[in-house]
């Protein structure tokens, strides 16, 4: 059973209407000191701001203004030296704490401070700063993976891989034209980032609990001072609104289901029936029983923690489905949900970056099976129009020339010309040319295909998008023959 003291802290915020102190019960469902102590250093520069704001006001003189402003800091590198939340104050939250703190060194006036000012607001805008600069963290990994992948397709711009759909090979592209796929992906998932961290940068202070203060502060101001964009319009909405969190949520789901699908290709394509691709070392483990197991665990392990990052995003929309106006204690959840997916997917993009950076790229293997499977069958097709045929025409002709090609046990560059006219009779000679990897990658060449000139162009256009330091040359992975 947990047990948990009464604290002053508390008794001193609530106490008075109330008889007889918290039950131990309901202190271990309603303490959040533990989880909400990550916003301590955000919620001393609230309650600073907040006592600038009551001086302006003439509620605080300035000396009073000062000495609160110095208590505060001095909580904060109070806090900032703690190794663990100091749950043995008896504190029920990050707010209390910081409230009991002041008071202990000032007395009388600590208790001034939350003056026209509701833990509602409070939370609210101490959890918006710390989502802008977790939303900033994350652009920057984001980033990290990013430049991971053109630093890879740099170094295998001359890789031709096997393009598939449903898993079937298709038609042939540059590994990287692979990696650019991804870097596309995961710059839709900045995009997202960003609009979350802008939709955490309007400020609640001043909203209090939810019908606004009745002290003329300037709000504007507080908002500047705090660094965001600007004030939360109507005060019941600002102390409810977690909109900002679904936000952060819907950011790392997203931005997870990339990471898995980036882990898929790679388990797939380092598998020994594959053998693209090998992650270093040290992204790997090997089996307790089989000593010839290089198990890509790593890889495995992002694709799996996407499941949780989806959930947590599920978790908050439920939480928030059925909320009447305007602050509930069911929000008190949204800090567990997004400190873990916060946690969670800052681990995942590290990871990623890692993998990346140290993967090698058989390219013999990925080009002996670019051109194998019947990937040259559309530039056949390709071929046959150029010569005047329909193109439904020369599907199907090419078709039956693939199925020739799988009877005897032949590539398609590899059946004689005569064998191919008996089924498709425009072919001629010159067919050859056609059937080679090198054409079949130069011919793709319109803006955002796989074409060596296209590529290089990408890979520049993406370093200076990205903002990636550049050209980078592969660390621990690279290409080998």
């Amino acid at each position: 059973m947990t047990q948990v003291t009464e604290s002053k802290s508390t008794q001193g915020m609530w106490g008075g209407r109330f008889a007889d102190g918290p039950d131990a019960l309901f202190c271990a469902i309603n303490d959040s000191l533990p989880v909400d102590w990550r916003l301590v250093q955000q919620d001393v520069r609230g309650s600073i701001a907040w006592a600038r704001a009551l001086g302006a006001v003439g509620v605080l003189s300035a000396e009073e203004v000062v000495a609160l402003a110095a208590g505060l800091e001095r909580v904060s590198t109070e806090a900032a030296g703690m190794a663990a939340p100091p749950t043995e104050s008896g504190a029920e939250d990050v707010h209390s704490w910081v409230e009991m703190r002041l008071v202990e060194m000032l007395g009388a006036l600590g208790k001034k401070l939350h003056t026209g000012r509701s833990r509602n607001d409070q939370v609210a805008t101490d959890l918006r700063l710390w989502s802008m600069e977790a939303m900033d963290g994350l652009v920057a990994e984001v980033r990290s993976v990013q430049e991971a992948l053109i630093a890879l397709g740099e170094t295998s711009v001359d890789v031709v891989l096997p393009g598939y759909t449903h898993l079937q090979r298709a038609q042939p592209v540059l590994f990287a034209h692979w990696c650019l796929a991804y870097v596309e992906m995961l710059e839709r998932d900045v995009t997202r980032a960003i609009a979350a961290r802008d939709s955490a940068a309007q400020c609640p202070l001043g909203c209090g609990a939810l019908a606004g203060t009745a002290y003329p502060v300037d709000r504007e101001a507080v908002a500047a001072e705090l660094g965001f964009d600007g004030i939360c319009a109507n005060s019941l909405d600002a102390v409810s609104d977690r909109d900002f969190v679904v936000d952060a949520l819907a950011f790392a789901a997203t931005c997870s289901v990339h990471l898995s699908r980036l882990a898929e290709d790679l388990v797939i394509y380092a598998s020994q029936e594959f053998g693209f691709v090998e992650p270093d070392d040290g992204m790997a483990s090997g089996s307790s029983l089989m000593p010839q197991k290089k198990n890509p665990d790593a890889l495995e392990l992002l694709r799996g923690k996407c499941g949780r990052l989806m959930a947590a995003h599920a978790a908050m929309l439920t939480t928030l489905k059925g909320l009447p106006l305007s602050y509930n204690k069911d929000l008190q959840e949204d800090k567990v949900i997004l400190f873990g997916a916060v946690d969670e997917i800052a681990l995942c993009l590290r990871i990623a970056a890692r993998v990346v950076r140290g993967l090698r790229v058989n390219a013999d293997r990925c080009r002996e099976a670019a051109r194998r499977g019947g990937t040259m069958a559309t530039e056949l097709a390709d071929y046959l129009v150029s010569k005047g045929v329909p193109f439904r025409d020369a599907h199907d002709q090419v078709g039956r020339i693939v199925r020739a090609s799988i009877a005897i046990g032949l590539e398609l560059d590899e059946m004689p010309i005569g064998d191919m006219r008996a089924h498709a009779p425009a072919i001629g000679d010159d067919a050859a040319e056609w059937l080679a990897l090198s054409g079949a990658l130069a011919r793709r060449n319109a803006a955002g295909g796989t074409s060596p000139r296209q590529v290089r162009r990408a890979l520049v256009e993406a370093r200076r998008r990205t903002g990636a330091v550049g050209p980078a040359s592969a660390k621990a992975g690279g290409v080998h023959r």
